[in-house]
């Protein structure tokens, strides 16, 4: 039986520590689901679609990796997928609490369904999603932040939102 992980989340846009977690994981995983959660509170940058696409573009040379969107209960979606692990990235102890809440949680709704904590690399420690926006949106310097596509779609958003 193929041991197949789902790495979730918004990938708004996908960062390069994004990509470590997903690359360390798919060295560990028969089949990686890297999976963009359509959360409706929030308002994203890129549509569902556009971060599909950007995501892969990236991963394409990754053969056990599959992208997908979902929205509801994480340990849903994994039995959708044949999924019995769940991939998150740790950047810092700050993130642990949370995801270990989250962990807890999804363990209650089903005990199956194992989560496992990859480090981030420490050169990607203090990188997220919403601090890659921040710098783009202001013309700073992001391409050791995220990969190639990404930077230049995020400087053509920013450019359009400036007309």
């Amino acid at each position: 039986m193929p041991c197949i992980a789902v790495c979730p989340g918004s990938f708004d846009p996908l960062t390069n520590g994004h990509l470590d977690i997903i690359i360390r994981g798919a060295k560990i995983f028969d089949e990686i689901y890297v999976s963009v959660l359509n959360n409706s509170t929030k308002t994203p940058l890129f549509t569902v679609e556009e971060r599909l696409r950007l995501i892969r573009e990236v991963t394409k040379d990754i053969p056990n990796v599959k992208v997908d969107a979902f929205d509801g209960l994480l340990v849903d979606y994994a039995k959708r997928v044949n999924a019995n692990s769940i991939i998150r990235g740790l950047r810092a102890v700050s993130d642990f609490e949370y995801e270990m809440q989250n962990a807890s949680m999804n363990r209650v709704l089903d005990n199956d369904v194992e989560t496992f904590f990859i480090m981030t690399n420490n050169q990607y420690s203090f990188l997220s999603s919403s601090i890659v926006k921040e710098v783009a949106k202001y013309g700073g310097d992001i391409h050791e932040l995220v990969p190639p596509i990404v930077a230049k779609e995020l400087k053509q958003k920013f450019a359009f939102r400036k007309k």
